[in-house]
């Protein structure tokens, strides 16, 4: 992509907001460097990467990058054999210790996570982790390159050493400044000169002490001296501050030689976690902007829901629906000044830059990208004073670059095609233009105010019109793009509304050439139809989910009532049974002791066939459920249900209605429900009457709060991800509320956040025993079946 492109499309300006997310120099150097691919492959291999730092941004709080600065040059000067100082060493230990944390990190992630990363996994083990240099260079040295003690055991002795004769120094020097010489002194302090400890005395008392006078101060008042009593002990300490220099000096030179054939490898893993902190920065900048993962269509079929512009106030942006290439590769759109029109052709060359270098895009989700090798654009002034061009000319050197340019994979974007001279002949090139560019085929959205591109845009194949809406009433446009409506010209109506004479209005009209007046109002016409219509769908909306809605309210009420129904026969028959057993022991306790009395010799005898006869009689009494073949009302409701292939029945594990198409076997049948044909068994259908409505009817399962009856299936297709996991949270608790054993929760498979957010919300529910994906025939992973506690 041609630099001065992207500069017109604002893309350098989304790079620097995306920098600000890095932590790292390199990572920042890249973001900034950032450029549009245009294979497919690598578009999606990219856009996989920010889905694998989303997740791990949602789930885990973002990747552990950690901040760095460029080691580039310090490998430069290990490859030539130069020794590191203590904090360039320190530098290269602190990339090794985070590439070190981030293979970890993605272990435990990939280990624990239920959403499996996409390609970042292979990226980090591209990572090279050096544990024994690692230890060596953490040993040796502290985070800002400190030589440590324990980098080696002469080190540690000679510093050892230095604190010992350091202390015998400081007592001495101290008997002064404390004693009764303290006198002699400037002031009672211990000082340094020279690397040697000295003291303050008084210019008259310089010969007091002996020793050496290392300096003076300015007023010639104070002398430094070092005492004779301290001259062998800081002689002392200064060779041994000699030793430990050449020391650290031996061990940076050791770590440099040490780490040294290791340095591609260092370099690999620096150059792995930039590219690591720029894909974390990308998944950030997507949280922070409300952008989604847009797809990329194979068939560069381009189609943005609600696209918005990343650089404008999410307060004040209009958000517009813009596709390309399936029905039309070619947009003339049409509107007045300052009714969005540039700030369209931006929004959608500047959303396609971002999506082919791995970006999400500020537009809902399901939208669609295609994958152009070039992006083209004639937008804003191209006067130029120092080149002595006219606007025009600016305009016309560019559009020639572009055609030079383009090819059938290209995206062009044109801004007031054909402006800045004669409005005929402007128009006569603006309409060479498309036509050469429409033989080529790319993809071309282009803005104009010539009434002939309107015609053209009407009567061309493959091209469609477009306009920008402008609310009449309020004389203000409102930035909504038109697709399929041509603009018109509203001078008149602006001219009449701020109060210009009647009269001058209507001369104009007269003025005006007539083709041109049927063409504004045909578009106007449209236009009344285009917003009636819409009106008219929004109520017709409106009214099919209020009536969707009670109808689905009904059929849980159905069902609630056919459960309590058998849940109040059933305590019924376990009551009667109950009082029907106390009966019966109490008899069995009374023929025990007739039994009893008998085998005493009782003066009574009791015949055994009696005893016999009294306890079956007694066993009559307990209550049994009647079975349907000798009960009348039951037989006939068996009768009534009876499944037979046609009728419509209602399939209780998927809460929905289907047409029984032929008995599989003596358990199951065979159910057509919408597209889908399924297996189902006997036990879960219920027979309804038919609808006397035969249009098709989409079944929409909502969760309601209204009543107390819900349904065993929960519908989230179509839903954003804050909504979805929203309504099932409430679901979830309705269900248990139902006592509901198993629930199916339908996600579709689409790009997977519903999907994967619903097995995390699953995974930490502790009611529930376990889930599973649908069976192929039940939906497979686009739905997951969920068994209760």
């Amino acid at each position: 992509m041609h630099s001065r492109v992207l500069a017109t499309l604002d893309y350098p300006d989304v790079l620097q907001q995306l920098a600000g997310y890095t932590v790292s120099a390199r990572g920042k150097a890249l973001a900034l460097a950032l450029k549009p691919v245009d294979t497919t492959g690598a578009v999606q291999e990219l856009i996989d990467q920010t889905v694998d730092a989303a997740n791990i941004l949602r789930l885990q709080g973002g990747m552990p990058i950690a901040k760095t600065v460029d080691i580039t040059p310090h490998i430069k000067r290990l490859e030539i054999g130069a020794t590191l100082n203590g904090t360039e060493l320190a530098q290269i230990g602190r990339v090794l210790a985070v590439a070190a944390a981030m293979k970890s990190f993605f272990a435990d992630f990939a280990e624990n996570a239920a959403t499996p990363l996409r390609t970042l996994g292979d990226v980090v083990d591209q990572l090279t982790d050096l544990p024994a240099v690692t230890r060596a260079l953490n040993r040796a040295l502290d985070e800002d390159g400190t030589v440590l003690d324990t980098a080696s055991s002469q080190l540690q002795g000679i510093r050892i050493a230095m604190r010992q004769t350091e202390g015998q120094v400081r007592s001495k020097l101290e008997n002064y400044t404390r004693g009764k010489d303290s006198k002699y002194l400037t002031e009672p302090i211990i000082t340094l000169r020279d690397d040697r400890y000295v003291i303050p005395v008084k210019a008259e008392a310089k010969n007091r002490f002996g020793g050496i006078v290392h300096d003076q101060s300015a007023s010639g008042q104070t002398f430094y001296i070092e005492p004779q009593a301290v001259l062998e002990l800081n002689n002392r300490l200064r060779q041994l501050q000699i030793d430990e220099k050449r020391e650290i000096e031996r061990i940076l030179a050791e770590l440099a030689e040490m780490i040294a054939p290791y340095s591609k490898q260092i370099a690999a893993n620096a150059n792995l976690l930039a590219e690591l902190d720029l894909i974390n920065a990308k998944a950030r900048y997507a949280r922070e902007i409300k952008a989604t993962e847009p797809i990329v269509d194979a068939d560069r079929h381009v189609d943005l829901i609600q696209a918005r512009h990343p650089l404008i106030d999410p307060q004040k942006v209009v958000p517009n629906d813009i596709y390309l290439g399936k029905d039309f590769h070619t947009i003339v759109v049409t509107g007045p000044n300052t009714g969005g029109k540039t700030i369209t052709l931006k929004t959608l060359g500047l959303l396609e830059l971002m999506a082919q270098s791995g970006l999400f895009i500020p537009a809902q989700e399901e939208s669609h990208i295609a994958i152009y090798d070039e992006i083209l654009a004639d937008i804003g002034d191209e006067q130029s004073i120092e080149q002595s061009l006219s606007t025009f000319s600016g305009h016309m050197k560019n559009i020639i670059n572009i055609l030079q340019v383009a090819t059938k994979s290209s995206l062009v974007l044109f801004d007031e095609l054909g402006a800045g001279t004669d409005p005929q002949e402007g128009a006569s090139l603006a309409i060479a233009v498309l036509d050469y560019l429409g033989a080529m085929g790319p993809d071309v959205v282009a803005t104009t105010h010539y009434p002939e591109l309107k015609v053209y845009g009407y009567n061309t194949p493959q091209t469609i019109n477009a306009s920008m809406e402008f609310d009449i009433t309020t004389l203000q446009p409102t930035y909504h793009l038109l697709i399929g409506v041509p603009g018109r010209s509203n001078a008149f109506d602006i001219a009449a509304r701020l109060g210009l004479n009647e009269e001058i209005v209507d001369r104009a009209k007269q003025l005006l050439d007539g083709e041109s007046q049927n063409l504004n109002e045909m578009i106007g016409d449209l236009e009344n139809q285009r917003k009636a219509a819409e009106t008219e769908y929004h109520e017709l909306r409106r009214q099919l989910d209020e009536a969707t809605t009670l109808h689905k309210q009904l059929n849980d009420a159905f069902e609630e009532f056919l459960q309590e129904r058998a849940s109040q026969l059933q305590k019924s028959q376990k009551k009667a049974d109950e009082l029907v057993s106390q009966a019966q022991d109490k008899a069995d306790k009374i023929i025990a002791d007739l039994r009893q009395a008998q085998l005493t010799g009782g003066t009574t005898a009791v015949k055994e066939d009696k005893l016999i006869a009294a306890r079956t009689a007694l066993k009559d009494l307990h209550s049994h459920t009647p079975s349907p073949s000798n009960n009348r009302i039951l037989r006939r409701e068996k009768k009534k249900q009876a499944l037979k292939a046609g009728d419509d029945v209602q399939v209780a594990s998927y809460g929905t209605t289907g047409v029984l198409l032929k008995k599989s076997d003596d358990t199951h049948w065979e159910v057509q429900m919408g597209i889908l044909k399924m297996k189902v068994p006997q036990d879960e259908l219920t027979k309804v009457k038919a609808p006397e409505d035969t249009e098709p009817k989409r079944h929409i399962v909502n969760v309601s709060n209204r009543g107390p009856a819900i349904s065993p299936t929960l519908d989230l297709r179509g839903k954003r991800y804050e909504e979805a996991m929203h309504e099932l949270d409430q679901y979830m608790d309705a269900a248990l509320l139902a006592n509901y054993p198993t629930v199916t929760i339908i996600h579709g498979k689409g790009t997977g956040a519903i999907r994967n957010g619903v097995q995390e919300y699953l995974k930490r529910h502790r009611q529930i025993k376990s889930f599973k994906y649908a069976p192929p025939e039940a939906g497979g992973d686009g739905a997951t079946l969920v068994v209760f506690k």
